[in-house]
């Protein structure tokens, strides 16, 4: 079971939010692009502050497009020739939960890693690529299949505030990386033509980054945010936890014989006391007045 993060280190956040998908985003960029940039990836920006990653041999691409012409934040490409068409593309909106980002680029490292045979796998219906293992995290935490139209595969979180959905059929290449008409599409809101958030990704993209969204997705333990950024309408619909101040440590016998021995009384000094030898004479008395 997932244990709900440890106040006593350092959260940035006052309250915890559950479920997870009913957080926004962080607004930081960096832990999504760390895993990338630990393997030694090209980072590159332009004069607006958008933040351009590429692979050593430029297989895969992602765009941090804060200054982008919509609102899709994050971008992932990756291709089969550097100079050709993407093979799959990934999107993000500017209000995804960024540690739903940090998952795809945590499973898209470890992919790349392994070679073209991983993070340009096509799904494959009854192999380890199979669509369905993209859902089934969802599954295994009580999301439900909802009746959809006729070639589209939908689950619905248990509060309706969240789903994920599958289009079946052809589908134009182009639209898929350019609009949210993609094959897979996640999010969260109070509906799915007016989400808070949203992530989209093509027909081919690897089951195994899918996967990772999905399992982070689901994942029972809430998120750490400032109520101030939370969307407004989780009230009522969101558990928001507050974060406890963090606890004093338990003293260590060092701190307890310490405290112990700070709580003694302080040892009176030796009364002084005039000592005689046996050939002292006595004090002459002084002169009368």
């Amino acid at each position: 079971m997932t244990q709900q993060p440890d106040p006593r280190y350092d959260i940035d956040g006052d309250v915890f939010v559950s479920p997870r998908y009913l957080a926004s985003t962080t607004g930081i960029g960096d832990p999504a692009l760390a895993p990338l940039l630990g393997l030694g990836w090209d980072l590159q920006h332009d004069d607006l502050g958008n933040v351009y990653v590429h692979a050593p041999d430029r297989s895969v691409r992602l765009g941090y497009l804060p200054e982008g012409e919509d609102d899709g934040l994050w971008r992932i490409n990756a291709y089969e020739d550097p100079f050709g068409p993407p093979a799959w593309g990934a999107c993000f909106n500017d209000r995804t939960p960024t540690e739903f980002v940090h998952a795809f680029t945590t499973a898209l490292a470890s992919a790349h890693n392994q070679g073209p045979d991983a993070y340009l796998a096509r799904p494959l219906s009854g192999t380890e690529h199979d669509p369905f293992l993209a859902v089934a995290p969802l599954l295994q935490q009580g999301w439900e299949v909802e009746p959809r139209n006729w070639g589209v595969f939908a689950v619905q979180s248990p509060d309706g505030l969240a789903g994920m959905e599958f289009t079946a059929g052809d589908l134009n290449p182009e639209t898929e990386l350019t609009t949210r008409d993609a094959r897979w599409q996640l999010w969260a809101g109070k509906s799915i033509d007016r989400p808070a958030w949203y992530a989209t990704a093509s027909t081919n993209t690897p089951v195994a980054l899918l996967a990772a969204v999905t399992q982070s997705v689901a994942d029972p333990a809430p998120l750490p945010r400032w109520r101030e950024d939370t969307f407004s309408y989780i009230k009522g619909t969101a558990q928001l936890t507050p974060i406890l101040p963090p606890e004093p440590p338990a003293p260590t016998p060092l701190d307890i014989q310490r405290a112990a021995a700070s709580r003694r009384p302080a040892a009176l000094p030796a009364p002084s006391v005039q000592r005689w030898s046996t050939t002292s004479r006595p004090a002459l008395p002084g002169p009368r007045r």
